[in-house]
């Protein structure tokens, strides 16, 4: 009896990471096993910088919000720490697209905080 093999399901596997290869440099793009080894690490970056990519647009915003508040004369962290004791709800996106945006309404809300 003849040795069963699924090439069907083997084809459509390697299909699928040749196709997720598509435009990478050289035997990355069309040749399987090398194919495989640089979509599984691509894998892996795209896997870590989703939880980076939230930290430097954090970082963005902070920076953002400081510039803006220090041409009213406060630096970041004091800034912050009145939003939050009068309860303005804005999160550092908010803040950071008003200081950048939308100068007027950033400065009512430091002369509110003030």
């Amino acid at each position: 009896m003849p040795r069963s093999v699924n090439s069907v399901a083997s084809r459509r596997r390697r299909k699928k990471i040749l196709k997720q290869a598509k435009g990478y440099f050289g035997r990355r793009k069309n040749v399987y096993t090398v194919a495989k080894n640089a979509v599984e690490k691509a894998m892996t970056y795209a896997y870590r910088d989703r939880k980076n990519n939230k930290r430097n647009f954090r970082s963005l915003w902070i920076q953002r919000i400081n510039a803006g508040a220090r041409q009213f004369g406060m630096s970041y962290s004091q800034f912050m720490g009145k939003v939050k004791a009068n309860n303005i709800e804005l999160n550092r996106k908010v803040l950071a697209d008003l200081a950048m945006n939308n100068p007027e309404a950033f400065k009512a809300i430091v002369e509110k905080v003030k």
